[in-house]
């Protein structure tokens, strides 16, 4: 699978689900579509581990000091 970004990745989750719960799937369609959507998955919660490990490292550079009281 190609390396996508978040957005992209929640939009074809979104669409696996979809399809899915449409119930028109076969069931070997279906296993094929709910793997995919495992790795979706899985791509997406390292995304945003890796995003939430930048904020806080941004956020813990910051001191009070650095932004005096107006």
């Amino acid at each position: 699978m190609a390396k996508k970004n978040f957005e992209d990745s929640i939009e074809k989750l979104e669409d696996l689900v979809e399809q899915l719960e449409s119930g028109d799937l076969s069931l070997d369609d279906s296993i094929k579509k709910f793997e995919e959507g495992i790795k979706l998955y899985k791509s997406c919660k390292d995304l945003l581990s890796e995003s939430e490990k930048k904020v806080k490292i941004l956020t813990d550079s910051l001191k009070e000091e650095d932004f005096p009281e107006l």
